[in-house]
Parts: C-alpha cells; sequence; structure tokens
C-alpha cells in the first residue's frame, strides 16, 4: 500500500489545514530550542533524542508553512520525500528518516545501540537541517504551497 494513502487515512495521519506562518515560527523555535538543549545535554540517549527533535521540528516548521498536519513522525518525513524534493536532497530526508530510527532506538530499547557513526553525524548535521528548513519556509511563496497543497489533494484523490 503507498505510505501517503495510508498516513491520509490515519486520524493523526497526514491532511490539509489552513497555512500558517506563526506556527511555522513557532515550530522553528521549538527546533531551536531542542538545539540549545542538545548542546547542553552531556547523556547520549538525550543528545539524540534533542538532536531528533531539532530536525523534526524544523521540518514540521515547512508543513505547516503548507498547512499539513501529521503527528505520525514518518508520515511527515514521507510528505517530505514525495512533494518536497525541489527544496530537499533524499540524502537529507533519509539522514531524518534514519535520526527518527535512532531516536526511536535510544529512547525505547534496552538493547539497542545507535551506531557512533550515527550519532556523531545527527549532532553535526542537525543544526543544518533547521538552517536549511529556515531557508525552504523562505522559499515557500503562496503560489508554490497552493502547487504542493494541490500536488498532494491529487495523490490522495487519486488513490482513495
Amino acid at each position: 500500500m503507498d505510505k501517503i494513502k495510508w498516513c491520509a487515512g490515519k486520524k493523526e495521519g497526514l491532511g490539509l489545514i489552513e497555512s500558517n506562518s506563526d506556527l511555522a515560527s513557532a515550530y522553528i523555535k521549538k527546533a531551536e530550542e531542542a538545539l540549545e538543549s542538545m548542546r547542553v545535554n552531556i547523556i547520549k540517549d538525550w543528545k539524540i533524542s534533542t538532536a531528533y527533535y531539532t530536525i523534526y521540528f524544523s521540518l514540521y516548521a515547512v508543513l505547516m508553512k503548507l498547512g499539513v498536519k501529521c503527528e505520525i513522525h514518518s508520515c511527515t518525513i514521507e510528505f517530505a520525500k514525495r512533494f518536497l524534493e525541489e527544496y530537499f536532497e533524499e540524502s537529507e530526508l533519509d539522514f531524518a528518516e534514519d535520526s527518527l530510527k535512532a531516536r526511536v532506538d535510544s529512547q525505547y530499547y534496552i538493547d539497542r545501540t545507535v551506531p557512533d557513526e550515527q550519532y556523531n553525524k545527527m549532532i553535526q548535521k542537525a543544526p543544518e537541517f533547521l538552517v536549511k528548513c529556515k531557508s525552504v519556509i523562505i522559499k515557500l511563496n503562496e503560489k508554490k504551497v497552493n502547487e504542493i497543497r494541490d500536488k498532494f489533494q491529487k495523490e490522495i484523490g487519486k488513490r482513495r
């Protein structure tokens, strides 16, 4: 089954709301706070979680600018992969996906470890991802927002 269709069919999954620059700014602030928390934390698990939330809140800010809501993190990333390919490299969104897995592994499982390579990458790239999302938000004018929203509506409409 197509993941976008699955995500759109879930109560807390993908859906359209009104585009909201104020909410986008609020999520950027949350991302900045998570980044600051990452910088001051000394415990690896918490650094992983706060690095991930820097990434996630940054990406979610872009969705708020578009007027797309979603409470399922993997669906947020899948939306970006499908509809924001003009703004993000595939590797950047793969990084977000790998960071989600690392956060889940470190937060919910005692017997799973996050490889040092992934951990170091998250610490290094979380601030860069935040800056990237801020620049995407600036580039999203009303015409682009409407194009992406229309494409999303067509995708979920034709698959129902």
